[in-house]
């Protein structure tokens, strides 16, 4: 390996720290300070006065949700590399489709005890 196999992750990690430098440049330059009175003290809420207190509870449904929205999505992620590599594995004879299945049986498995868990309903 030369060191010119390297620039493209040289470039990335300039461009990332660059693009995180002018974020917090822009930030510090346009954003607000000085600002008396309850706007300041409180969350920023496009200017407008915030209603209701700074700590808000959610209710656990919500955590529930956003868990199993990532669940899935992660699960469903690791189709792409099936989908992209199909053909490959066909053309050298590998059975790849049972085990696939097998997964999404799974997924769908899991996605209908949820449903009858009621874990995606927001009211009861």
């Amino acid at each position: 390996m030369q060191v010119a196999d390297y620039y493209p992750i040289l470039v990335q990690f300039m461009l990332a720290a660059g693009i995180g430098i002018i974020i917090l440049c822009a930030s510090a330059l346009f954003g607000q300070r000085g600002i008396p009175g309850k706007i300041r003290d409180s969350a920023y809420e496009c200017g407008m006065l915030s209603e209701g207190g700074a700590h808000t509870q959610f209710a656990v449904k919500f955590y529930v949700t956003a868990m199993l929205f990532i669940l899935f999505d992660i699960e469903v992620v690791f189709l792409i590399p099936w989908v992209l590599v199909f053909r490959e594995f066909l053309a050298a004879s590998i059975p790849i489709l049972l085990p696939v299945l097998f997964f999404l049986g799974v997924l769908v498995l899991g996605l209908v005890y949820e449903l009858k868990k009621g874990a995606i309903e927001w009211e009861k």
